[in-house]
């Protein structure tokens, strides 16, 4: 991936000015002492994480800095959940990639600003979605799409990063096939590369099981980059950073702007996926309010500010979530607070140029091969079919879609859509004789999908028991939901049985369905329903 950086005209910022005086704002009280401590932590662990998933978007690392800065305070100003921490996070930035790397040259100015575009469009599609009160349309992404989609983008980050962590300049644009050819290509590979992100993610991993607070990657981050100083690294850098923040402009590629929608409502929802786990789970175990369209709202907030200020697209990060709540977060100023250190980072954050880019590579694969769960995807298999298919349709099609990963996510839910109305439209039905009575039981959710199934499947129930049946009964009570389309079935059904000389009844009919067979039927209803 390019990595150069064109001249922008940037707005210098003094460091003496970026943190403003405490005050309250939209309901945020004083920040405690233990958020200020959780901001500096946070904002420790955002700077070099911005950096690493600028990178994996394809761009400059300095448009990470943009994107952890002021987003990170708007989302404060409107969240629902105090600890949720907002900016860049590696399967944002992998689907950013996924969507601009096909209409331009990663690094290019050009794909700098689609990358804005796109998180504009991330922005409004979220806000809309929270001011129409659509919260729960998050939950579209299922356990096993967000399994498939998320282990396989785990794979694909990891291999985005093998050709920096072995020194290896790739020969491919994929970036799968980028990292095969860098491993068989034995004799390029750098020692030095090799050591320094091995050291790091050794650091970080190991750093975690000392203590969960442990900044690992600040101390991989540290001695990395003394190390490069010291001894004169000349291998790829962060490179030179621009000082400031580059001015709004609305000079954007609107052209693209239709391309840009499809990937931008899939970000929307699988970025909101991650917030959504993460809020939800914390403010259960505080017993507090949580409102989904809130956060959504927020999170919308966040991307068109990221825009304003020169970033792409960002969302809930789920490492630095853990450790706001783990470092004792009180407030929504954590999140806040962070962001502004890392605003008023940015007039000195050229301190990095120095800074290897194997550094970064060992933070990214440490952090995201977690996500990679395969044994998960494998028990899948023996605990329900249907899922299953589901979560390795979207496995394959993320990986074999790559850099189009948007295309997956929209397969991965149209798999789980057509399986979720194959289930509902099966209808089972229990029979019983009873002297000269035939007693049908179905059950299951009798509405357009599964209307046809029961129809025949009564038919062949009648059809079977031949000429000693007299009365048909239809026992309701195992229906979870009945639709128009099955009250026009079950009157179907009894028509039939009426010209063929049968008696019919319909027992136990579920009190939810009463108002929909009651529109339909109207007076005949009462002449066939009979009580136990």
């Amino acid at each position: 991936m390019g990595t150069h950086w064109l001249d922008w005209e940037v707005v210098e910022i003094e460091a003496s000015k970026a943190l403003p005086a405490e005050r309250s704002s939209r309901g945020l009280t004083a920040p405690t002492r233990g958020d200020i401590l959780t901001g500096l932590g946070v904002a420790l662990v955002l700077i070099p994480q911005a950096l690493a998933n600028a990178e994996i978007a394809g761009l400059p690392p300095v448009a990470g800095l943009y994107a952890a800065a002021l987003p990170p305070v708007a989302a404060a100003l409107f969240a629902s959940s105090r600890y949720l921490q907002t900016g860049p996070v590696a399967m944002t930035a992998l689907l950013t990639f996924g969507a601009l790397s096909v209409l331009s040259e990663p690094g290019t100015l050009e794909y700098v600003q689609l990358a804005i575009l796109l998180a504009l469009v991330v922005g409004v599609t979220r806000i809309a979605f929270g001011l129409i009160g659509a919260g729960l349309v998050a939950y579209l992404m299922s356990q096993p799409v967000l399994l498939g989609f998320t282990s396989a983008a785990a794979i694909l980050i990891i291999a985005s990063q093998i050709p920096t962590a072995l020194g290896v300049e790739p020969t491919s644009a994929g970036l799968l096939s980028g990292a095969f050819d860098a491993i068989v290509s034995l004799d390029e590979w750098q020692a030095v590369h090799i050591t320094i992100a091995v050291v790091t993610g050794l650091i970080i991993f190991y750093g975690r099981r000392i203590h969960p607070l442990f900044p690992g990657v600040l101390v991989a981050v540290a001695l990395a980059l003394a190390a490069s100083v010291f001894f004169g690294f000349t291998g790829e850098t962060v490179g030179a950073i621009p000082r400031g923040l580059p001015r709004p402009t609305l000079d954007l590629p609107w052209s693209s702007l239709p391309y840009l929608l499809l990937p931008g409502a899939v970000i929307a929802l699988v970025g909101f996926a991650e917030a959504v786990a993460i809020s939800r789970t914390y403010a259960a175990q505080d017993r507090e309010p949580w409102d989904p369209n809130r956060e959504f709202i927020s999170q919308g907030v966040a991307n068109v500010v990221s825009a304003a200020s020169g970033g792409f697209p960002v969302g809930g990060s789920f490492s630095r979530t853990s450790l706001a709540k783990l470092s004792g977060a009180r407030t929504r100023w954590a999140g806040a607070i962070a962001g502004l250190l890392v605003l008023a980072f940015l007039p000195v954050a050229d301190v990095l140029a120095a800074l290897p880019r194997a550094t970064l590579a060992g933070i990214v694969i440490v952090a995201i091969a977690p996500l990679v769960r395969m044994p998960t995807l494998v028990r899948l298999i023996r605990v329900t079919w249907g899922q299953s298919v589901v979560a390795w349709g979207t496995f394959v099609a993320t990986l074999a879609l790559s850099p189009r990963i948007d295309i997956a996510v929209t397969i991965g839910i149209a798999l789980a859509t057509l399986v979720h109305l194959r289930r509902e439209s099966l209808i089972e039905i229990e029979t019983e004789r009873w002297n000269e009575a035939l007693i049908l039981r179905p059950s299951g959710v009798l509405y357009f999908g599964s209307a046809p199934r029961l129809s025949e499947a009564l038919l062949d129930q009648l059809a079977d028991h031949g000429e000693a049946v007299e009365r048909v009964i239809v026992d309701l009570s195992r229906l979870g939901r009945v639709d128009y389309t099955g009250a026009v079935a079950l009157k179907s059904f009894s028509e039939d049985c009426t010209r063929a000389g049968l008696d019919f009844e319909l027992r136990a009919v579920p009190k939810h369905a009463e108002g929909t067979l009651e529109r339909y039927w109207g007076t005949e209803l009462a002449q066939i329903w009979k009580s136990e």
